[in-house]
């Protein structure tokens, strides 16, 4: 390998590492708000109904409301548009706080388009539940999540997640 060859050998390999430094402080920067965000994998890419993902994550500040997200990573042969989910959460005694039934979009109804971010076949959702929620006090809360569709297993739902998240300042 001749110099000129061995530079732009380095040149490439060089651009490859700080391409993804660059990607890896852009992704970790996004979420800088969240206070929790963790995904379950599904074993098979099936999700089934009795399979209930339980997320626990502690509440430091009660005084500010936080924006809860659902997170849904799935591949384009999902065989819906939509997912119904239902979103449980309890407070650090574990009693119920509140329960809803979430109808989250994942394909364009009439185009078939997957929605989402995307990198081939595979897509990642991230729908807002609940806006600016106030937890009552400080503690451990935990937030489950149930499939609330016909089909069981429902397949093609590579996981699921949650992410908490302290609401940005608006912008003047």
């Amino acid at each position: 390998m001749n110099n000129k060859q061995k530079l732009v050998h380095f040149f490439k390999q060089s651009s490859t590492i700080i391409s993804a430094i660059l990607l890896s402080v852009w992704v970790l920067s996004c979420d800088s708000n969240a206070i929790y965000k963790s995904y379950e994998d599904l074993k098979d890419t099936n999700w089934y109904v009795k399979n209930i993902p339980s997320f626990a994550f502690e509440v430091k500040d009660e005084t500010i409301p936080y924006n809860i997200y659902i997170l849904i990573r799935n591949a384009s042969q999902y065989p819906y548009n939509n997912l119904y989910v239902t979103r449980y959460i309890y407070g650090p005694d574990g009693k119920p706080l509140s329960s809803r039934l979430e109808e989250l979009t994942l394909f364009d109804p009439k185009t078939g388009k997957p929605l989402g971010e995307g990198l081939g076949d595979i897509f990642d959702h991230k729908v807002l539940s609940s806006q600016n929620f106030k937890f009552p006090k400080k503690g451990k809360y935990t937030i489950k999540l149930k499939q609330y569709m016909r089909q069981d297993p429902l397949p093609f739902v590579m996981s699921v997640g949650i992410s908490v998240e302290k609401p940005l300042p608006t912008k003047q």
